[in-house]
């Protein structure tokens, strides 16, 4: 356990971020099987409207550290793929 108050506030501080990270690491996840359940039901018009709702989550999670843009950009770009792929 931390022994200095600096720490003991710092440790605070990340358990709260972690919370918080955990919640919002969560939400994106959600998104995204959206899309996925969509695409996996073959309807084109749902998974294409839960695409459009999940790009900016996906870029919010970026900003706010969650994710490292690289991974977001491949994470849309396949989910982009597999909606243009049904038939």
């Amino acid at each position: 356990m931390a022994n200095t108050a600096q720490a003991k506030k710092r440790a605070k501080q990340a358990e709260k971020s972690r919370v918080r990270n955990a919640g919002q690491r969560s939400n994106l996840r959600t998104f995204i099987k959206k899309v996925l359940a969509a695409v996996k039901a073959g309807d084109k018009e749902k998974a294409q409207a839960a695409f459009n709702i999940a790009q900016p989550i996906i870029d919010s999670a970026v900003n706010k550290g969650i994710i490292h843009k690289n991974k977001a950009a491949r994470g849309k770009s396949r989910l982009s793929a597999k909606v243009k792929a049904i038939a």
